[in-house]
């Protein structure tokens, strides 16, 4: 099989998963322990893909103040995405600024309602996803892949969060198919065009600048995980089940990587 259609195959599997999740979510509404599970393994599988394969290849392509530039650079990116969705203003549930922030949101309302500030946030935040999977199969294929399964995973629990967000919100008993369906095709759009432009486009640019895009792949990828994957996976969670799914991912990619890279010539 060529290179080609492994990346193609690679994209529609990354792509598909958001529509996936989605359906599950609409077939049965995901309990807690499930979301608890689904996004602990998706956080750990994440950090797992940036500690071991994502960071360690940006460096070899290219230098240490060019990686920390990129992942700086790829972190600075989602967070002023997730600024500008928000109004300029975040806060957490246990803040002391939260009574501020709620009557600053009450004069100027976020982007949206949840869903749309998650899927339409998720959307945009899948095109640095995306070309992380292209660039990194362009780089190395056992690389492309390892991000393409976590970012599979990632897609998953994402979508599943966008369907139980979508069932709070429904007023009716009626299942949210439109609403859920229409916002994970979306992301599963923006997910593939976006690996075929990295492959196809950026893939060919000289390492340094390779090592640059792989780093800020990472750096948004990690914001992801601490601002959102994990939080939400704590609130869920049932006898830590949110952590024990968080170890099970890492150690899975760390296994998987390891076996790649034995495996490659």
């Amino acid at each position: 099989m060529s290179m080609t259609a492994v990346l193609i195959l690679v994209a529609l599997a990354a792509a598909l998963a958001s529509p996936v999740g989605g359906l599950l979510a609409l077939w049965q509404r995901p309990t807690t322990l499930v979301m608890s599970l689904a996004l602990g393994f998706a956080s750990g599988v994440l950090l797992a893909a940036i500690s071991f394969e994502m960071l360690p290849s940006a460096l070899e392509l290219s230098s240490l103040p060019t990686g920390v530039s990129g992942f700086l650079a790829g972190f600075a990116a989602v967070y002023g995405l997730d600024l500008a969705i928000h109004r300029g203003m975040l806060v957490g549930r246990k803040a002391d600024q939260r009574l501020a922030v709620r009557r600053f949101h009450r004069r100027h309302p976020p982007q949206g309602d949840e869903v749309t500030v998650l899927a339409g946030g998720t959307s945009v935040e899948e095109i640095v996803e995306g070309l992380s999977i292209g660039v990194g199969v362009a780089v190395r294929p056992e690389l492309g892949l390892l991000v393409a399964l976590a970012i599979v995973v990632d897609n998953l629990s994402e979508a599943l969060s966008i369907g139980e967000l979508a069932w709070a919100q429904q007023k009716s008993k009626q299942r949210p198919v439109r609403r859920v369906l229409g916002w994970t095709g979306l992301i599963g759009v923006s997910l593939f065009s976006s690996v075929l432009i990295g492959y196809f486009i950026i893939g060919s640019l000289p390492g340094p600048i390779l090592g640059f895009l792989l780093a800020s792949g990472a750096g948004g990828m990690l914001y992801l995980t601490v601002t959102t994957l994990l939080p939400d996976a704590e609130e869920y969670h049932y006898q830590q089940s949110a952590a024990l799914a968080l170890a099970a991912g890492f150690v899975t990619i760390w296994i998987l990587g390891h076996v790649a890279s034995s495996a490659a010539p």
